[in-house]
């Protein structure tokens, strides 16, 4: 007589019910929920979540891009294709309108993270967005692992470390105040290398920069910037044509480049398997401001 085998569930099938069933979550718990979607691959898989939460139907909300003006073609043009694949409705909020119209200043080193959000800010209170979901992972930075799933932020969008709400046996308290809001992080639990295994076991594309390219690069601080519009070689720089590939892709002129060979996602596997630093550590010079430059910027509204 054969026995029956017996039932597993496998770590990306346990991480892939949880994100869902917090999508689902926030959809019945919320009026005006929305996605924050930049065309980077933690945005990439949560869409793809939202897709698999919701099918057959299509998704049931708008998806937000918090637009510095200074983007990789590559991702845009990923954005675009995707938005129009899925019929979805793009919200793009536009950090150099936001400059144009007296919203925030332009900082002088030319940056644009910290002033995106006032910007985020600004959108999610024009179109009355009342949960968020954000790609954020705890293994990404620090200041990541303090927050909850549902992170609560006052009427002003700031949070606070020490005003967490717990969450006991899986449950998620969303109630909120007029004004106030919650982001909401489904990929809390995930890796940056969980995050590929899903990509590769849901076939899932990317921008083609996530894999090695060759790039003209200048090094800075034992960073690769690309050379574009954004970043310019200072007195004394020389550029370089080397082969790199992005493991994260913000703002170009604060998002560096690493050196790699990894040309498919098996590759990019190993590649991340085997680094012992983290990818914001690695590529956002932004993060290199201060030890607590993430936590900072959360408290004043980031994602």
């Amino acid at each position: 007589m054969s026995q029956t085998k017996p039932y597993r569930v496998s770590h990306l099938d346990a991480l892939e019910a949880e994100s869902i069933f917090i999508m689902r979550e926030v959809m019945a718990e919320f009026e005006r929920p929305a996605l924050l979607f930049s065309g980077g691959k933690d945005s990439i898989v949560m869409l793809r979540l939202a897709e698999k939460a919701f099918a057959p139907a299509r998704v049931p909300f708008p998806v937000m891009h918090i637009d510095t003006g200074h983007n990789f073609a590559e991702v845009l043009e990923y954005r675009d294709s995707r938005v129009a694949t899925l019929g979805l409705n793009l919200v793009v909020a536009s950090v150099q309108e936001a400059i144009d119209t007296g919203l925030v200043r332009e900082l002088p080193d030319g940056t644009r993270n910290r002033i995106q959000t006032p910007v985020l800010l600004a959108a999610q209170e024009k179109y009355r967005f009342d949960a968020l979901f954000g790609g954020a992972r705890r293994d990404e930075e620090k200041a990541r692992a303090k927050e909850r799933m549902f992170s609560f932020r006052d009427e002003f969008g700031q949070w606070d470390p020490k005003n967490q709400r717990p969450e006991l046996w899986a449950l998620y308290n969303g109630r909120h105040h007029p004004g106030e809001s919650i982001r909401v992080f489904p990929l809390s639990n995930w890796t940056e290398l969980d995050v590929w295994h899903y990509i590769a076991k849901e076939n899932i594309p990317l921008p083609s920069i996530y894999y090695a390219h060759d790039r003209e690069v200048v090094e800075r601080n034992g960073m690769f910037y690309a050379v574009n519009e954004f970043i310019r070689l200072r007195d004394g720089e020389t550029s370089e044509v080397r082969r790199v590939r992005y493991r994260t892709v913000g703002d170009a002129s604060q998002t560096a480049a690493v050196l790699s060979e990894a040309d498919t996602v098996e590759k990019v596997i190993d590649e991340v398997a085997a680094t012992r630093i983290t990818e914001r550590g690695a590529t956002r010079g932004d993060d290199k401001v201060s030890e607590a430059a993430m936590e900072d910027r959360k408290r004043e509204g980031y994602f």
